[in-house]
């Protein structure tokens, strides 16, 4: 989860556990699930404090923010995703009251934000540049099943087929006059 953003960790922790909690709310001994409130919200920090390079207080007190509940103030964690010309995205982490709600019903929705926003094939696509020569325009890709397939001896080998075994990647952006 590091790669992510901040806004996907944080609702990817989130949504795990009100989906739990919302489930157990009919239970008479939901205030139990602290100790699953406690695990989850420190596994969420740790992963932003590795993500940052930083500390778990300093990832606290960075995402942390007070709501107001039928039940008093609760501290939860929020993250924002910015988009231009609407309002930004919030997802957040904790917050519910563990206690029990007989009317209790399910609210909450699958998150469908891009678990992985920029794979790295996608990005060197994007780029529009050859990897062997650097031109631009008409590129295409070359993938191999299993770079044990071009290690084959006696066997001569192309240049983009060298450069794959090269930097052990099993996928090459090339233009069309380097794929012969």
């Amino acid at each position: 989860m590091v790669p992510q953003t901040d806004y996907n960790i944080v609702a990817q922790f989130g949504t795990g556990y009100r989906g739990i909690v919302q489930y157990y709310l009919l239970a008479g001994d939901v205030f139990r699930l602290h100790r699953l409130h406690w695990v989850m919200e420190n596994s969420m920090l740790k992963t932003l404090a590795s993500k940052h390079r930083s500390t778990v207080p300093k990832m606290a007190a960075r995402h942390k923010a007070k709501i107001s509940t039928p039940h008093g103030l609760r501290t939860r964690y929020e993250a924002s995703a910015e988009r231009e010309g609407r309002k930004p995205l919030v997802a957040w982490f904790g917050g519910i009251p563990l206690k029990r709600q007989k009317n209790a019903v399910l609210t909450d929705r699958q998150h469908t934000g891009p678990t992985y926003p920029n794979r790295q094939l996608v990005t060197r696509l994007l780029t529009g540049r050859c990897e062997l020569c650097e031109r631009t325009g008409d590129i295409s890709v070359h993938h191999v099943r299993a770079l044990a397939d071009l290690n084959r001896p006696g066997q001569p080998q192309p240049a983009w087929a060298q450069a794959i075994v090269k930097t052990r990647r099993k996928s090459l952006v090339v233009c069309g006059d380097c794929t012969t």
